[in-house]
């Protein structure tokens, strides 16, 4: 049982002697991808030594069992530990996704119900923010299209995480949340008290840690400069401060005006563009994946409804997993947990599901 341990152990104490070398703290980036395969190994480590520590007990305590009652006493704790810790093994050697650790950036954008949808766009980035805060996550708004109601068309959120433990990642959490969001309620617009349904649509990129990571030939980039405008496009600037990036090779489209720094707006723009490069990567890799590797929950399309958020009923329900809460209150004010909780145990269970198949 568990014969793939062996070799997670040993690359475990192999990272435990780099990390021991100055050498490698010199490269930040290799320095902070060795941290991040040690903390996720040192967890299967400890599942595996408490697994095996309640095995060889049990085993001691069947061969005394006869000669002391105490031993006998114990036989039947231990029996029902054992499954329990072996099924959290078993799940910790579930491969990973290997951009669990990374930050990530959300695009938010309104979609069908015009001002309606641009107003639930703002519920969802305060929402994230809200969340991010209880995670003890940093948020940075990249960019942001303002509606007239106060609203966002399309907003554009970096969200930074602490740990080097890839489970606690960013982007293990938030990969879920792409897809169409969509939203009943009685809009702020409307007299007569009808429910409306509108949709948000949320992209979720990891980000690129180092920007070697991705390389862009500059003789790839067209780049724009315009001045940037407000709600109903009246100016707010006097100079030419925004940017537009066009990846022309991948036709990718990058435009930043958020900060009067046209330097800035074009820095903003390049993270974004190497966030979306290696997303898109990762799709080709996705592609060609096997089954076990490739995320369930997350891998339907992009225009795929996943959630609801029913005002009336105070309503939240995920389609993917049929996870369904009467808080939606609370999850608006950051109380997400449960949800992301109810997306990465069924995509544990479809990737269980397709080891087993492979197997």
């Amino acid at each position: 049982m568990f014969e793939s341990v062996a070799g997670l152990l040993a690359e475990h104490e192999d990272l435990q002697q780099q990390l021991s070398d100055p050498a490698l703290h010199a490269d930040p980036a290799r320095s902070k991808k060795v941290n991040r395969r040690y903390a996720e190994l040192s967890r299967i480590v400890a599942a595996h030594s408490e697994w095996q520590k309640l095995s060889d007990d049990l085993e001691a305590a069947r061969e005394l069992a006869a000669e002391d009652a105490t031993f006998a006493e114990e036989i039947p704790a231990l029996e029902e530990a054992i499954p329990v810790a072996a099924e959290k093994l078993r799940r910790l050697l579930i491969p990973r996704d290997p951009d669990d650790g990374r930050d990530v950036i959300m695009e938010i954008k309104g979609g069908e119900g015009g001002e309606e949808s641009a107003l639930f766009a703002a519920d969802l980035v305060r929402m994230y923010v809200h969340y991010a805060e209880s995670k003890g996550w940093k948020t940075e708004l990249l960019e942001r299209t303002e509606s007239d109601l106060g609203g966002y068309k399309d907003v554009q959120l970096a969200i930074k995480g602490s740990s080097s433990d890839p489970a606690q990642g960013v982007w293990a959490h938030l990969k879920y949340e792409g897809g169409v969001h969509r939203v009943q309620r009685v809009p702020a617009t409307e007299s007569q008290g009808r429910i409306h349904t509108s949709t948000t649509g949320v992209l979720v990129f990891p980000e690129v840690d180092e920007p070697e990571e991705v390389e862009i030939n500059p003789n790839d980039l067209k780049i724009d400069v315009f001045r940037s405008s407000g709600p109903g496009g009246q100016s707010v600037n006097t100079t030419d401060s925004a940017v537009r990036i066009t990846h022309v090779p991948t036709g990718i489209v990058v435009s930043m005006q958020n900060e009067k720094s046209q330097l800035q707006n074009r820095e903003a723009g390049m993270r974004v563009l190497r966030a979306r490069l290696l997303a898109k990567q990762q799709e080709e890799l996705d592609a060609i994946a096997s089954d076990a590797r490739r995320s369930q929950i997350r891998g339907m399309d992009r225009s795929e409804r996943i959630r609801t958020y029913n005002f009336p009923e105070n309503r939240i329900a995920d389609h993917r997993t049929g996870y369904k809460a009467y808080n939606l209150d609370a999850v608006l004010n950051g109380a997400l947990e449960p949800v992301i909780e109810s997306c990465i145990r069924a995509d544990e269970e479809a990737r269980l599901a397709a080891l087993g198949d492979e197997s």
